[in-house]
């Protein structure tokens, strides 16, 4: 288009084109730094095999059975897929600490009685909307709301489990005979190819799921982009308040689906589900080489932190050490890493002058 009109448009319109591509070649460039990731997943994979060691010297009859290894393959599906939520909200700069109040609040409601008349297809849109219910509301005061992450999850995070404790009069509700579709799935005569426990199995899919809408979509792309830069993402044109609403809505749906998998493995509702839930998924999203600020991280390396915690806890059980003890150990390793990714910062901030 000629003329002075049509120069003013191009002018108004080419920047933001410009910046879009910009940021999205960021973008791309955080996620493929592979040679970094691998090293770092490789890393982990070698902590695990240390662990795997060190179980099977401490407790050689017990640990490296089939039945201990379903326990943590189970135990990993469950907080893992919490955790690939989590994975999406910190890397797209957020942090949310209601998942396990979340998941207590769901798998409560949908074993009431009211939910389990609508059998077993009420159960499961009951759970799944609970979480993408609570994720929504998390969203919306986060993104439009204006209101810090931490404060928002942290309220959710008291009026889910409160709202749990209420529902359930702080009873274990039980899954009825009704819903043997469920019930069955918790049984090893249910596994798949006799072997596979089919919560490992949706835990895989999830996985799956995850790894493709982070790496192969725009969605993926604008996760890192927003993470690592809101304020230039907004300028490209992106809508950073959407993107970060949905981000808090996929954390509830795999909140959703996490309470699913609780029910079908422990065949109840209570509302002390899911405790610590929030410390076990961005503990593992921290030592799978996420950064808390946003802007960079990998599905694979929190998978492999899920399953480094989960082994850890189950070698702890089996040398019968507390509950509190696994959780210092937790905390530790949380600090580590923490410490271990600013070092890490700022060699590379004084490596590269730009």
């Amino acid at each position: 288009m000629s003329g002075p009109e049509g120069m003013r448009t191009d002018a108004a319109e080419k920047p933001p084109a410009d910046e879009r591509a910009r940021i999205e070649a960021a973008a791309n460039q955080g996620t493929g730094r592979f040679r970094l990731a691998e090293l770092r997943n490789l890393g982990l994979l070698g902590v695990l095999l240390v662990l795997i060691l060190a179980g099977s010297l401490t407790k050689p009859a017990e640990f490296l059975t089939y039945d201990n290894v379903v326990v943590i393959l189970t135990l990993a599906s469950v907080s893992g897929v919490v955790t690939v939520g989590m994975t999406f909200v910190i890397i797209g700069g957020g942090i949310d600490l209601s998942v396990g109040a979340i998941v207590a609040l769901a798998t409560v409601w949908a074993t009431t009685q009211a939910t389990q008349m609508y059998g077993t297809g009420g159960v499961i849109f009951c759970a799944l909307a609970v979480g993408v219910g609570c994720g929504l509301v998390n969203g919306l005061i986060i993104a439009y709301g204006r209101i810090v992450a931490f404060i928002v999850t942290i309220a959710m995070l008291a009026s889910a489990r409160g709202l749990a404790i209420n529902i359930s009069s702080g009873h274990t509700q039980t899954l009825k005979a009704d819903n043997q579709t469920l019930v069955n799935l918790g049984y090893k005569d249910e596994f798949l190819f006799g072997r596979i426990p089919p919560l490992v199995i949706m835990f895989a899919l999830v996985v799956a799921a995850g790894w493709i809408v982070l790496n192969r979509t725009t969605f993926g792309r604008r996760t890192f982009a927003i993470g690592g830069n809101p304020e230039a993402a907004r300028l490209a044109g992106l809508n950073v308040r959407l993107h970060t609403l949905l981000l808090y809505v996929l954390s509830g749906l795999c909140c959703g689906v996490a309470s699913l998998m609780l029910i079908v493995l422990t065949g109840s509702g209570t509302s002390a589900n899911g405790n610590l839930y929030e410390l076990d998924a961005i503990a593992a999203v921290i030592i799978g080489g996420t950064l808390l600020t946003g802007g960079r991280g990998t599905l694979v390396g929190s998978v492999l932190g899920v399953l480094v915690f989960t082994t850890i806890n189950d070698i702890f059980t089996l040398n019968n050490l507390t509950t509190a003890t696994q959780q210092v150990a937790k905390g530790v390793i949380i600090v580590i890493a923490v410490l271990v990714q600013r070092l890490v910062a700022e060699r590379r901030a004084g490596a590269d002058p730009t």
